[in-house]
């Protein structure tokens, strides 16, 4: 299964998916593209280091479905069968969903649905809780919505402040998201309504 990976900033979990593909753990998915909205993103440098196809589509200027189309046609041009978004910060519309149906996965710092949207750890912190996380789930055209796949709890220490907390949520998410990937483009992941058969943990 080709995937299309997008992206908007540093890229940690790309490299993770990267990484994973690299030890073979990823098979029978496959990085065939990287695609960025933003053209300083420091993921265009992992995915070029690693030898996988980059492009960039700048969404600056452009009505949401223009911009969507050109994402697609990026797509279409590596022959891409499923997305992952891996820090992309735009929200998909149905119109690009449709072309993947149950084939777009995102990955989100909180265990949804606690803390949709921006800033999930600060919001963990803020609201005192003792457990935060990182959850995979199946996109649809909510924000942080779709069919959960995976979580994965982190407890919150009295002493974290919200870049400390993240970065132990990026170490669950770097574990977790090639789990996903892999059980998906192995088929192993199906849907009906909300339940995920076949959820990785």
């Amino acid at each position: 299964m080709k995937i299309g990976v997008l992206v908007s900033g540093a890229g940690t979990n790309l490299q993770a998916l990267l990484d994973a593909q690299a030890r073979g753990e990823l098979a029978p998915a496959e990085i065939a593209v990287v695609v960025s909205n933003r053209p300083q993103a420091q993921a265009l440098a992992r995915a070029a280091a690693a030898g996988v196809p980059a492009e960039i589509v700048e969404h600056a200027g452009l009505a949401r479905i223009e911009f969507e189309t050109r994402l697609l046609d990026a797509l279409a041009r590596h022959a891409v069968e499923a997305v992952v978004l891996a820090g992309f910060m735009r929200v998909l519309t149905s119109y690009f969903l449709e072309h993947f149906p149950l084939r777009v996965i995102n990955t989100h710092p909180s265990l949804l649905p606690a803390f949709p949207g921006m800033y999930a750890p600060a919001q963990a912190l803020a609201y005192g809780v003792a457990l935060a996380g990182v959850t995979v789930h199946f996109v649809d055209a909510s924000v942080d919505g779709g069919p959960i796949i995976a979580q994965a709890a982190v407890p919150v220490r009295d002493d974290d402040d919200a870049n400390t907390l993240h970065a132990r949520i990026q170490r669950e998410e770097h574990r977790l998201l090639p789990i996903v990937v892999q059980r998906l483009a192995a088929g192993l992941l199906s849907c009906q309504g909300r339940h995920v058969r076949g959820r990785a943990e």
